[in-house]
């Protein structure tokens, strides 16, 4: 297969640029203009083409694409350009930006510029012109080639970098790479710009209904935390306060997570009731904002995914592009609807296949909790079994609420939690208990997995070699591996999880560790890393499953432990099978791992998730 390493110069200005647009908006606006583009066919030399669309399109159409991976640094943009602008699809997208965060974390540098540093391959050049505002025909000939220069010693940068970069790096993730670009660059979902529409307005008049009850003509009244206090304070309310943990100054506690302002929301007074559920409803923007962003996508194409590969600590796919598809609502009367908004073109269903409970299933084999592990395999309702050690009551007899403490005892309590966490978290979703009651359920918790309570002791040990310097395997032989020298554990894909600059301080309880991140030290713990390799591994279990299910269909979409695909009507029960076969497919190296999986069809994502 050949390489095809490229990078392509557009025209921006003082409005029209990626720094105040989103790449969808950005290549998809009447105003894209490709400038030139510097491309670089396996090892040869690197050219450099500047001309008409036509001339640019004819110079591109002639390079061997069927049968070539490309690469370049932030290929989510210049593989959109390539599909959207000249319709050409690669066999294959790979990507340095991708490799460098799956190599080297999410917390380090990731430019082109810093990535040239770090491998002391040459320095990533600044513009020699003024290329804002100027369209191609207002170049000289000359700028054009000074142009060229900056844009070829961009392509070479890339080109090194990717060959020191890949070299080791596994095959499988390259593979995710390409799969994860794909659903953006070669888009395949459709939006239904009149539920949108429909939706966006009924927001509006939901706002708008708000503020009548409430009595408030000016938004300002509700959005000024001072003026807000003022309403308060006319009905008779004193406004609820509490210590801003970033200033340590008081301030008023008027988020929709302050337990005392929500208390509101249950006054004797209706009036004040109206006045917070105005102030919740109003400030709230980010449905609004969401609607109307998917509103003009729909009017320039179909949906373009963006999944950002390698976004979190633990190696899992997140959100990008400004908008963030991972948590789309689905709770409340209008939960849906924008799920619901993502549809399949016509003659096409969407499958939404989740890999049923994988990190509470990975932490129980990782654990080597074999009698959990047991309850999983045999298919058993495990929160069940759960609330029967909690409730001292026969499994048959477990009742709706107590099996949902046993849910939350099990996804909560799995990795360390402490009973007044517990307690906060059981109120959160309304759910009421002691502290003392609290402490007998954690109690319980770890009498009955005596080995997930080993793992956390084995994982706070982990910590201290680890910061010490000293090499070892963790949780099950041979799956998880220390990298000391690199402060990281190997997961299975072959890739680290990074902890850097991990340090240990002595405190009253011992010696406490923290590790470095863009937002200051994090502290870590044994509970802590027995979640982020849970859900690393989920995530190598996920990737896993999406190459396999490649073979037949595409990966439209991945949310935390579900892929989507889209196939047609004619093959959908076919279709169907063959993916939940390849989610319930565990690797060679989880031997053991009891795997399921749920899944639905419907022409929209709202009627298949």
């Amino acid at each position: 297969m050949n390489l095809i390493t490229l990078d392509f110069e557009t025209y921006y200005d003082r409005d029209y640029s990626l720094r105040k647009m989103t790449t969808e908006s950005y290549v998809r606006d009447p105003r894209f203009e490709v400038i030139g583009v510097s491309v670089k066919l396996n090892n040869g030399e690197t050219e450099w083409a500047s001309g008409t669309h036509e001339q640019t399109k004819n110079y591109l159409k002639a390079l061997p694409w069927e049968d070539s991976m490309v690469l370049c640094h932030n290929t989510m943009f210049d593989g959109a350009i390539l599909n959207w602008r000249f319709d050409i699809r690669p066999r294959m997208y790979t990507d340095t930006l991708c490799i460098a965060r799956a190599l080297h974390g999410t917390e380090a540098r990731a430019s082109l510029a810093a990535l040239s540093e770090r491998y002391n391959i040459g320095v990533k050049g600044t513009e020699v012109l003024d290329a804002l505002g100027k369209r191609r025909r207002d170049f000289s000939a000359q700028e054009l080639e000074k142009y060229g220069d900056y844009c070829i010693n961009d392509v070479e940068l890339t080109y090194k970098l990717f060959s020191l970069m890949a070299k080791g790096f596994p095959k499988q993730e390259l593979r995710l790479i390409d799969l994860t670009l794909r659903m953006f660059t070669e888009p395949t979902l459709d939006l239904d710009t009149g539920l949108l529409e429909s939706h966006l307005e009924d927001i509006k008049e939901r706002k708008d209904k708000l503020m009548r009850d409430a009595g408030i003509t000016d938004k300002k009244e509700l959005m000024s935390n001072p003026k807000f206090a003022e309403l308060l304070s006319d009905l008779g309310v004193e406004p609820p306060m509490k210590v801003s943990p970033t200033t340590g100054k008081e301030t008023f506690a008027f988020a929709k997570n302050d337990e005392a302002f929500k208390q509101l929301l249950e006054h004797e007074n209706d009036q004040v009731q109206a006045l917070v559920s105005a102030r919740l409803g109003t400030k709230s923007t980010l449905e609004e904002t969401r609607t109307q962003r998917f509103i003009d996508i729909s009017k320039r194409g179909l949906l373009p995914v963006p999944v950002r590969y390698y976004a979190a600590h633990t190696g899992r796919w997140g959100g990008d592009d400004k908008i963030n598809l991972q948590n789309l609502p689905s709770r409340g009367p209008n939960g849906k609807k924008l799920k619901s908004s993502i549809i399949a073109p016509e003659g096409h269903s969407l499958i939404d296949c989740d890999s049923s409970q994988i990190e509470a299933r990975v932490l129980a084999w990782l654990a080597g909790q074999n009698d959990l592990t047991q309850q999983f395999t045999d298919g058993e309702d495990v929160y069940k079994y759960m609330a029967s050690s909690i409730y001292n009551v026969d499994v048959a007899d477990v009742t709706k609420d107590q099996r949902f403490v046993g849910k939350t005892t099990s996804l909560g309590a799995g990795y360390g939690m402490g009973a007044p966490k517990f307690q906060m978290q059981l109120q959160g979703m309304g759910v009421y208990i002691e502290l003392e009651e609290a402490r007998r359920i954690i109690d319980i918790y770890r009498g009955t997995n005596g080995a997930i309570s080993q793992l956390w002791r084995d994982a706070n040990n982990m910590v201290q070699y680890m910061a010490r310097g000293d090499t070892l395997q963790f949780g099950r032989e041979g799956v998880l591996q220390v990298d000391a020298q690199k402060n990281a554990i190997i997961l299975p894909s072959g890739l680290p999880m990074f902890y850097h600059g991990l340090a240990g301080e002595k405190s009253e309880f011992g010696y406490e560790y923290t590790y470095r991140t863009r937002k200051g030290p994090n502290r870590i713990y044994g509970g802590k890393v027995v979640e982020n390799v849970c859900q690393a591994i989920a995530r190598c279990i996920i990737g896993h499953q999406m190459i396999l299910l490649a073979k037949r269909y595409k990966a439209v979409l991945t949310v935390h432990d579900s892929i989507i695909t889209c196939v047609p009507d004619g093959e959908l029960d076919e279709a169907q099978a063959y993916m939940e076969e390849c989610m319930r497919q565990t690797p060679d190296w989880a031997k053991g791992l009891p795997i399921t999986c749920e899944s639905g069809t419907g022409k929209s994502y709202g009627d298949a998730g």
